[in-house]
């Protein structure tokens, strides 16, 4: 902070203030500039003007003016237009998955590895990229309180379902032999519990967290200088990380389980796949959450949302993009007499 010093024949500007020096001269002051927040538009003035809670001084510090309002808008950030059409292409991208599925529904391919399961998933990953409308545009109640428990029950739906097959294909494999009792699990559609269980557990702990502690909108004066953060107030951060850590949790069951698995014979590749897209998921989420905790406002959506948005696709990649190959490209490979072929083989 700069000091002038001046004599009492003169005036101390606009948006500073006279303050004592401590010299023996008592016709001396020294002109000190207004504090961050405050305003003088009076010269010789003794003491400066703080500012409204919602305004800040303007460059030279002689009024205030209106903050900047920040968050994820559509019409000031760029990156929020670019968002939008990644969550739109990927959403046309699975509801054409979803169309070509239900086009082969009774094929072997499709019917493999548990055709509900996929189109649960499927629905899932469609869900969860639409999710991230809850993120981009001004926060309001409604909204911070459906993003994180929207992106939590779609993701541990998606990841139940993947956890889901992936016992599926345990299971499989350990029912060839006739009379024991994985035979009987497997009948029995020991999937769809699972599906619903897990992500029971998920929802119980989003009903918790509504009730206990919602999100709801903050504003953050004082994070950046002159502006006004608008953004969700997560209410209880054991919640938010509890829905992050369980899904970490599912994450981690099934890619340990596909990777034990993964040199099954062809018939059950399914293994493969879960494994890569479990590898891309836990990854993502890994890198992405330090960043998550280091960044404010706007930025802080942004990582969030790409790492919504890089975990669907990785997982609509990895475990679906395969079955589409071979349904639209070879289609000679989706016939039982070739899928048994390879299975011996």
């Amino acid at each position: 902070m700069s000091l002038i010093q001046r004599d009492l024949s003169a005036f101390a500007p606009v948006g500073c203030r006279k303050a004592p020096n401590g010299g023996y001269h008592i016709c001396c002051y020294d002109c000190v500039p207004c504090s961050e927040g405050e305003v003088s538009n009076n010269t010789d003035s003794e003491t400066c003007r703080e500012c409204p809670k919602e305004e800040w001084p303007d460059e030279k510090k002689v009024k205030c003016i209106p903050r900047i309002y920040e968050f994820l808008s559509y019409e000031k950030d760029v990156i929020s237009l670019l968002f939008l059409g990644i969550v739109l292409f990927f959403s046309v991208v699975t509801l054409f998955i979803i169309g070509i599925f239900l086009h082969f529904w009774d094929t072997p391919i499709v019917k493999a590895n548990n055709r509900i399961v996929s189109f649960i998933l499927l629905v899932s990953i469609l869900l969860g990229f639409l999710s991230v409308f809850f993120f981009l545009g001004r926060p309001v109640d409604l909204t911070c309180l459906l993003r994180q428990i929207s992106f939590g029950v779609f993701f541990s739906i998606g990841v139940s379902s993947v956890l889901s097959k992936t016992i599926t294909v345990c299971i499989a494999f350990k029912a060839s032999k006739p009379g024991n009792i994985w035979g009987k699990l497997l009948s029995v559609n020991v999937s769809y519990y699972v599906v619903l269980v897990c992500s029971s557990v998920q929802v119980l702990i989003c009903v918790s967290w509504i009730l206990v502690s919602p999100p709801y909108v903050d504003f953050d004066h004082h994070s950046y200088p002159g502006k006004i953060l608008i953004q969700c107030n997560e209410g209880s951060d054991i919640c938010f990380f509890s829905i992050l850590g369980y899904l970490g949790f599912l994450a981690a069951v099934s890619f340990v389980l596909a990777f034990m698995v993964r040199t099954l014979p062809d018939s059950f590749n399914e293994a493969k796949y879960i494994t890569f897209s479990m590898l891309v998921f836990c990854s993502v989420w890994i890198a992405t959450i330090p960043v998550y905790l280091s960044t404010r406002g706007k930025y802080m959506v942004a990582v969030e949302i790409f790492a919504i948005l890089t975990s669907c696709a990785g997982i609509l990649g990895c475990i679906f993009f395969p079955k589409v190959y071979i349904l639209l490209l070879k289609p000679n490979l989706n016939f039982r007499k070739t899928f048994l072929k390879r299975n011996m083989m």
